[in-house]
């Protein structure tokens, strides 16, 4: 979704993609940002949260006309139905990123 928005061009492929796995595993209660995940992708979660917290906002507040055919083929079961996950709760989510 990144890739049809300006505003994510200057964010590193590298803190980007942190940052999505991060919200993943917020998202799916999978734990937080370990140390081999800061050792191997050299972000602390610290420096993730404001990338985190704007990705979650762009997954709330998509507009269903856009990217149809990206969403109805990340729908499907074969791809673990990604598309129909809820985004979390921006309150919820930043008490989630605090404790990790």
């Amino acid at each position: 979704m990144t890739l049809q928005e300006y505003d994510y061009a200057r964010e590193s492929p590298s803190k980007l993609a942190a940052s999505c796995l991060l919200l993943a595993l917020t998202m799916k209660n999978l734990g937080g940002w370990t140390p081999t995940l800061e050792y191997y992708s050299g972000y602390r979660s610290q420096d993730l949260h404001p990338l985190v917290k704007r990705l979650n906002f762009l997954l709330t507040y998509q507009p269903h006309d856009k990217l149809k055919a990206v969403r109805t083929k990340y729908s499907h079961r074969v791809f673990f139905e990604v598309a129909k996950v809820t985004p979390m709760d921006m309150l919820k989510l930043e008490e989630r990123l605090k404790s990790c």
